[in-house]
């Protein structure tokens, strides 16, 4: 039997296309009369940037709302494993308006034990970044990390979406954040409390906030996308640190949601027909060459995250990927209209030693991994011809291409056999 769930993961350092496949999969869902009855997010925060383009020509960069939104009765829900930024999340509701999307907060649910991130977390994070200097991360700048960080070390004080029930429990826990983040940086950090209590107390009337069986019912009611945020490489503990995010970026959260409702998943990792990265970090297979030739209009230099780089295809990165993930259903694989590029090629081996795969005791093991990432010597091969492309990459990552995507609009893509057969009505 197909799984009624599909969740989708980007097999490599991020911006591989999750926004608009998960677009694709609503839209063509509801066309085939299986309409897909949520996005779940189930990692990360509002660092995500997500980016669909519809038929008509509409973009939005999603954030935390599900890339489903643009497809009539998709909702969104926030499972607790995301962090949720409310002020970020009032914008991109605005920006949702605009577009056309009636009413973007009453289509959405939140869990009440998920994290809130804050002005306080973001400043943090800001100000931390600047003081590395050369040796920045490339962090978002949106205070994911440190909200994740601070409920580690305080977690009887951290702000959960729950709080925003009390105005007297949220000002003490804000209060908490600011005062412990300020001190610890020698300066005032963010906006006045109360400015905050009450705008994120508006954002606790404005949406619908659920427990844990909102999700389990959510589940058993119909077909629900699972959209990951950033990418497997970039994994808390799989990726290459520090160059990593405080989220688990692979499968695991959204198999522990599906589990809890007794239902079954098909895992399909994203990737481009080029490896690139967003900042910092290594990247075995970049290609100064391919940066200048390859420039992606929805993604260049940031502020904090840094510049957009673009390498060959890194079959052995996007292997290990697939093994700590245990393994994947089917890939997407986008971006095929850059397969005609000459200069683009593909790496299958490193000269020098290649990412273990196994249990990470600590993360001074995943330090020394990324020793090994960045003394890697990648062994350039050439391309496959274009046509050629889903039986190369299946046979590499032993799964099937089961979508392809030539473009950044919703019907720039094509299912192959394996996924066509999910959008068969369930009788």
């Amino acid at each position: 039997m197909t799984p009624r769930h599909v969740a989708v993961v980007d097999l490599g350092f991020g911006d591989a296309g999750k926004g608009t496949t998960v677009d694709r999969l609503c839209a063509r869902g509801r066309a085939q009369g299986r309409p897909v009855h949520a996005v779940v997010r189930f990692n990360g925060g509002a660092q995500a940037a997500h980016n669909v383009v519809t038929d008509d020509g509409r973009h939005h960069t999603f954030a935390q709302f599900g890339a489903g939104t643009f497809t009539p009765g998709t909702r969104t829900h926030l499972s607790r494993f995301m962090l949720v930024d409310p002020l970020a999340l009032a914008a991109e509701a605005e920006h949702l308006r605009a577009l056309g999307v009636a009413d973007p907060l009453g289509l959405l649910t939140v869990d009440r034990e998920a994290l809130l991130t804050t002005p306080y977390h973001a400043a943090a994070n800001r100000a931390r970044e600047l003081a590395r200097g050369a040796n920045r991360h490339g962090s978002c700048g949106m205070g994911v990390g440190e909200t994740a960080a601070f409920a580690l070390a305080h977690p009887d004080a951290a702000p959960r979406v729950a709080d925003c029930d009390s105005a007297g429990l949220l000002r003490r826990r804000l209060g908490a954040v600011r005062d412990t983040l300020s001190a610890e940086f020698g300066t005032p950090l963010g906006p006045d409390v109360e400015a905050c209590v009450t705008a994120f107390l508006a954002f606790g009337r404005a949406v619908r906030r659920t427990d844990r069986a909102y999700a389990r019912e959510l589940l058993r009611g119909g077909p629900v996308v699972f959209e990951g945020a950033q990418g497997v490489l970039l994994d808390e503990w799989h990726g290459f640190h520090p160059y990593t995010t405080w989220s688990t970026t692979t499968f695991a959260n959204a198999e522990t949601l599906v589990a809890e409702a007794g239902e079954e998943l098909y895992r399909l990792g994203v990737l481009r027909t080029h490896t690139t990265r967003h900042g910092a970090g290594p990247l075995p297979s970049e290609d100064a060459a391919l940066t200048a030739a390859l420039p992606d209009r929805y993604n260049g230099t940031g502020r904090w995250q840094g510049a957009f780089r673009v390498g060959h295809f890194d079959v052995v990165a996007h292997r290990y990927a697939v093994a700590v993930c245990g393994g994947v259903d089917g890939v997407a694989l986008t971006h095929t209209d850059r397969l005609g590029h000459a200069g683009l090629g593909v790496v299958r081996a490193y000269g020098g030693v290649e990412p273990a795969v196994g249990p990470v005791p600590d993360l001074g093991y995943a330090e020394r991994q990324t020793g090994r990432m960045f003394a890697a010597r990648p062994v350039l091969e050439q391309a496959p011809p274009a046509a050629a492309w889903p039986e190369f990459v299946g046979a590499e990552l032993g799964a099937p291409v089961t979508l392809i995507s030539f473009g950044p609009r919703t019907g720039d893509k094509r299912e192959q056999p394996a996924l066509r057969s999910y959008y068969s009505p369930v009788t």
